[in-house]
């Protein structure tokens, strides 16, 4: 007897039925989703734009003519003084006085007294040598008349021979004379002495620093303190070898000096200006920097007898030296210079740009200066900054005033 067959058997269509409807359900899926992605991802055709032709070059322009052009070679430098001293005590002694003009920075004229030492030894001194001197002279007299005397006397005694020193007495008359010259001397040496005592100016100058008080004991060779001249002051100005060239600097004394203006480097916005002229340069190199330092020189650099305002020592200063006068060259301002030694030109005939190489023999950080003669015939300088310049571009030559509107509608173009 065979068992009974069960309705979900494999063998059923409606088994096999329901398989085929779950497999289907899922590439359905895919295939709507597959569908729905690429129909979103496609991009609406751009519309085309016209072709706008060849682009025309806004700029302003300059006219260049060649000139003459005053070269002016830029450095730094420190005020010093051309003399400074030590002043020095020269005798010993107490000091009881010390004068308004040595103070520090006070100023004062030659042979002023500065610094007063105690002269009382000094004095006694004097009056020592004095008698010293009074007794040489009574004793030289003396002798004087007993030789006189002597050469009478050997006269009327009727020798026929002549007398001889010993008889006129001239050793012992010698002798006096140079007892007379040392009291001279001597009297001279405590004179000076004394006068030591009153330390006096040695030129006209002004006080750096004063080292001593009143009460203070010195002796030769004590530093009071420390002056300079103030008839003139100096500056050394470092100049780079590559602007030596430019400036024709004295190496003599008799050489025309060199003129030079001078500023005030700690305010730039100091209008105070003082001049000067280089006098003779050092005459060697500088080991480390390889420039060579020249020497200026300001005259009443204080305004002591001028109404000029007073320079300081070790004031820094910035000069400008007059240099040579480049002939037949043109000026070109840095904005109009692109990649540091290229320029546009605007070609007159045409109206088309040129790119053109520069060679500078001077510069400064407003303008270069150029010396090829006939660049600019028949062309103008293209001075605008233009972020895009193509090679024999035609140019639209535009007003200075207008230069920010183009610049503006260029950037929105790029963008």
């Amino acid at each position: 007897m065979s068992p009974p067959t069960s309705p979900t058997s494999p063998k059923s269509p409606h088994g096999l039925g329901a398989k085929a409807v779950r497999a289907v359900i899922p590439v359905l899926l895919l295939a709507i989703g597959w569908i729905s992605y690429a129909r979103l991802s496609e991009e609406p055709e751009e519309e085309k734009r016209p072709d706008p032709g060849p682009r025309i070059i806004k700029t302003t322009v300059a006219e260049m003519e060649l000139q003459d052009y005053q070269t002016i070679v830029r450095t730094r430098g420190i005020i010093r003084p051309h003399n400074e001293v030590a002043l020095m005590a020269e005798v010993s002694g107490k000091i009881v006085a010390i004068h308004p003009g040595f103070e520090d920075g006070a100023f004062f004229s030659k042979d002023d007294i500065l610094v007063e030492v105690d002269d009382a030894d000094f004095q006694t001194s004097v009056l020592s040598a004095e008698a010293q001197l009074a007794r040489a002279k009574a004793t030289f007299v003396q002798e004087e008349a007993r030789a006189k005397q002597a050469k009478l006397n050997w006269a009327d005694l009727g020798y026929e021979e002549a007398p001889n020193e010993l008889v006129l007495r001239l050793p012992q008359l010698r002798e006096a004379q140079a007892s007379v010259n040392a009291a001279e001397a001597q009297l001279d040496q405590a004179k000076r002495d004394l006068d030591r005592t009153r330390i006096r100016a040695p030129f006209d100058g002004r006080v750096r620093m004063r080292a001593v008080g009143i009460g203070q004991s010195v002796g030769p060779g004590r530093e009071l303190g420390t002056i300079f001249a103030t008839d003139y002051a100096e500056v050394r100005l470092p100049l780079s070898t590559d602007k030596l060239a430019f400036v024709d600097l004295p190496e003599d004394q008799n050489d025309e000096p060199v003129g030079v203006e001078l500023r005030d480097a700690l305010n730039e916005d100091s209008e105070n200006v003082w001049r000067g002229e280089i006098v003779r340069t050092e005459g060697t190199l500088d080991e480390n920097s390889l420039e060579l330092f020249a020497i200026a020189r300001i005259s009443d650099p204080f305004g002591r007898s001028s109404k000029h305002p007073p320079l300081r020592i070790a004031q820094p200063v910035s000069a400008a030296i007059e240099g040579r006068v480049l002939e037949q060259v043109y000026v070109i301002p840095r904005e109009a210079v692109r990649q540091v030694d290229r320029v546009y030109l605007v070609h007159k005939d045409g109206l088309v740009l040129d790119r053109q190489i520069i060679t500078p023999v001077w510069s400064t950080m407003d303008h270069h200066v150029i010396h090829q003669p006939g660049l600019f015939d028949g062309a103008f300088l293209a001075t605008s900054q233009l972020s895009y310049i193509p090679d024999e571009a035609q140019v639209e030559i535009i007003q200075p005033d207008t230069v920010a509107d183009v610049s503006a509608t260029e950037s929105a173009d790029q963008t």
